[in-house]
């Protein structure tokens, strides 16, 4: 079992010093990876905090860290153009040293995408698509054809450091989801989710595996669930038991007078102890 933070992206983390602080007490705890989500431009009122664009915060978190994984997730990937995309995350990878994760999904906040040009109907079908659009400038080909993004006689250098590309992490709950994690992913990600809600994933991830042809290259599904709340050493064993390969503790909700004790914490209680 391997333990990530999720939040170094948000409320008092936007603040240069806090942000690398509680990254680097994090890496010294010995979390395996630090996780920052997507959002561009939410809906207003309550559940709004600032938040940080992604990339430029996993930029600066690679900056002030040495070892700790870096994760983007989920990473809403039909809002995103995937050429620039693609450039920016093996510009993660190599500035990194070949530490960056990246965790995609297809987004769910209509207004969000729509002020990003994309249609609730199309994000499953742009999600597709875009990621095969990378995985082919990942792998130099010099032309891509598809309905929402065409290139020929371009590339990209250079490569990212982890070869073909940085781990792919397919988030969400829904059948699409999972087929598209068996079919594509490295990894499933599975969000807010208790034992028994990742029981009842995980089965609905065996059937739709005994369904889809699985490329043998992936290897086995590395699976990784946030909880809600810090789990104790209990609940984290059945979460092993499960087959879960890594839990992400998320800071929301988490007094942020006491985020840097909870930070310690965690690492004395589960990290050094699992």
């Amino acid at each position: 079992m391997r333990f990530g933070l999720y939040g170094l992206h948000r409320d008092r983390n936007v603040e240069s010093d806090v942000l690398v602080r509680r990254a680097r007490s994090a890496e010294e705890a010995g979390f395996e990876s630090l996780w920052v989500g997507d959002h561009i431009a939410l809906p207003p009122g309550e559940g709004n905090p600032p938040r940080l664009e992604a990339l430029i915060a996993l930029s600066y978190l690679a900056a002030v860290t040495s070892r700790v994984r870096l994760g983007v997730g989920l990473i809403v990937l039909p809002q995103r153009q995937p050429v620039l995309l693609a450039k920016q995350l093996t510009s993660l990878d190599v500035l990194s040293g070949g530490r960056l994760t990246v965790a995609v999904g297809a987004g769910y906040v209509e207004p969000e995408l729509q002020a990003m040009g994309v249609s609730l109907a199309e994000r499953g079908a742009r999600t597709d698509e875009h990621l095969a659009a990378m995985r082919a400038l990942w792998d130099a080909a010099p032309s891509f054809t598809g309905r929402f993004v065409s290139f020929s006689g371009v590339v990209q250098h250079p490569s990212p450091i982890q070869r073909p590309h940085p781990p792919i992490v397919v988030g969400g709950h829904s059948a699409a989801a999972y087929r598209r994690a068996v079919r594509h992913g490295n990894g499933w990600y599975g969000w807010g989710l208790d034992v028994d809600q990742t029981g009842q994933a995980l089965r609905a991830l065996a059937e739709t595996a005994r369904a889809e042809q699985r490329p043998e290259s992936l290897g086995e599904l590395e699976i990784t669930i946030t909880p809600p709340g810090p789990p104790d050493l209990d609940t984290v064993r059945r979460y092993a038991d499960l087959g879960v390969d890594r839990l992400i503790i998320e800071l929301e909700g988490i007094d942020d007078t006491a985020v840097d004790s909870v930070i310690v914490s965690v690492g004395e209680t589960l990290v050094e102890r699992v």
